[in-house]
């Protein structure tokens, strides 16, 4: 926008500084308004003018005698030609009579002449006398200035004795402006005379321009004053724009916590430096989320190939014993063809948990349908009591809690919770109750134990991948660390939720929310 307001006052390249962009467009402003107000005012104050100088030359016009214009020796014996010239002005002079003063030269015959101002003329029309200029009466410095017959006639017909501050701008056989006005002097019985009075506008234009100029001198001052005044006034407004501009370049990749300063008195830029604080949050977050995400992958590799490098090793060592002449041993054998088993075993597990854990972060395809969930559990019970071996389980299940669930999904959450609480309690005192329980729209079901615990600092981190409280206590009994994320995996996927409850020595408590059917 500045570029084109430049480009209308010549080829000057635009400020780049927002600071000198404001005030060159203000000034622009400014000088714009302040050019209108000047043209307002010279049609506003010449029409002004001009009508006080109408309504004065009204009531002057209204103090002349009118014998002046009335009396037959005034215009002569033979009337008016349309040059203003009378037959008795040019024949011999008439003695007149007693009350009607002699015609001809005023300064000739004695008359007082008429105290007007010597830019002022009177002139008087009629229809049947035509024209007259008294300039020698009014002893002005021009002639009057003359309309057409016609348009005097069409004057006669509008014009009346009474003051109404109407003119007329008029053309002087000098070419000088003149300001003019009309009143009727006929009466009802007598012929009608146009009295027309003018005034030169020369002086009233000189009245206005030394108005203007004074204006126009006020405009400059006040210009450089506000040039002077407004350039601290802006640089104190663009403080806060200054201010977000050394907050930006504080503010990086590394250094995301830094903020844009609110509240500096300016709306605009309050709301502005608020939009920006919102953004560099959740940049900051998805930083956060992202450097949180590369760790754990690279944990996540650490530990997958930890896990998968301890079996392979071992399989390793067996195969060069009975390289070296132990499969000539058949006990030797059959114990390395054991352990070589059970790690492969191993393995697998660990492959599938990690292909199943893979599937669940995509898009995980589950098998729904409606059904009870107490169902589920009751099915499993067998399975359950004989991997809790000596340990006590009680169940209780709330009946008729309908749902749509993936059940071969929801056993292996069951399956996982339950190893979890055998693996964490004692072989012979351990107690492992599972409850079933319906709240509002969900069910709750939970797996609490007698064991161990776990510590406050593991909670938060019992779901990741590969995370162990007891990393030889969970390695002892075959675990990879991924079962409790297998779980939260799944529950997810059904739109539920788990979380745990546990103080050292007290137990653990497991409570998974599933959403379920309300009839």
């Amino acid at each position: 926008m500045i570029a084109r307001i430049t480009g209308l006052f010549g080829s000057l390249p635009a400020p780049r500084s927002l600071r000198k962009q404001l005030l060159v467009i203000s000034l622009l402003i400014l000088s714009g308004l302040l050019l209108l107000i000047g043209v307002l005012q010279y049609v506003l104050m010449r029409d002004f003018i001009y009508s006080n100088r109408a309504e004065s030359m009204e009531a002057q016009i209204r103090s002349v005698p009118r014998e002046i214009f009335s009396s037959p020796p005034a215009w002569g014996a033979g009337g008016m030609d349309a040059s203003g010239m009378s037959g008795g002005e040019a024949g011999s002079p008439d003695t007149g009579s007693p009350g009607n003063p002699p015609p001809g030269n005023l300064r000739n015959t004695g008359r007082r002449p008429l105290l007007l101002d010597a830019h002022t003329t009177i002139a008087v029309y009629s229809a049947d006398r035509g024209f007259k200029d008294f300039q020698e009466e009014t002893l002005s410095d021009s002639p009057a200035p003359r309309l057409t017959d016609a348009e005097y006639n069409d004057l006669l017909k509008h014009t009346t004795d009474k003051a109404n501050g109407g003119y007329r701008l008029m053309a002087a056989p000098d070419g000088s402006e003149h300001l003019a006005v009309f009143m009727n002097l006929g009466k009802p019985q007598e012929a009608r005379m146009l009295l027309q009075m003018s005034v030169s506008t020369g002086p009233l234009k000189d009245v206005i321009m030394q108005q203007l100029l004074i204006f126009a001198a006020l405009s400059v001052v006040a210009l450089l004053a506000g040039l002077l005044l407004y350039l601290p006034a802006l640089r104190k407004t663009l403080v806060p724009l200054s201010n977000m501009g050394e907050a930006a370049e504080i503010i990086d990749a590394g250094n995301l916590s830094e903020r844009f300063p609110v509240h500096q008195g300016q709306t605009e830029i309050d709301k502005l430096s608020r939009s920006f604080n919102g953004m560099l949050e959740r940049l900051e977050i998805s930083f956060h989320n992202e450097r949180e995400a590369k760790e754990q992958m690279r944990r996540f590799a650490a530990d997958a190939s930890h896990e998968l490098r301890t079996p392979l090793t071992s399989i390793h060592g067996f195969l060069e014993v009975l390289l070296r002449g132990a499969a000539d041993n058949r006990e030797q054998l059959m114990g390395a063809l054991t352990s070589m088993h059970g790690e492969s075993k191993r393995i697998n597990k660990l492959v599938e948990d990690l292909l199943l854990l893979a599937r669940m972060d995509g898009a995980p395809q589950l098998n729904i349908k409606g059904m009870m969930l107490g169902e589920i559990i009751t099915e499993m019970q067998p399975q359950l009591l004989m991997l809790a071996g000596d340990r006590r389980v009680t169940f209780d299940i709330s009946p008729g809690i309908r749902g749509m669930y993936d059940p071969d999904k929801l056993k292996q959450v069951i399956l996982n919770l339950f190893q979890n609480a055998v693996q964490h309690t004692d072989a012979h005192k351990g107690t492992i109750h599972i409850s079933l329980t319906a709240r509002g729209t969900e069910a709750e079901l939970a797996v609490r134990d007698n064991g161990s615990g776990i510590a406050a600092e593991h909670i938060p981190h019992v779901f990741e991948r590969f995370y162990r409280s007891d990393s030889s206590r969970t390695r002892k009994y075959g675990g990879s660390g991924l079962g409790l994320s297998i779980t939260k995996s799944i529950v997810d996927a059904h739109h539920g939720g788990i979380r745990l409850e546990s103080r050292p020595g007290e137990g653990t408590t497991f409570r998974v929310t599933l959403p379920r059917s309300v009839e």
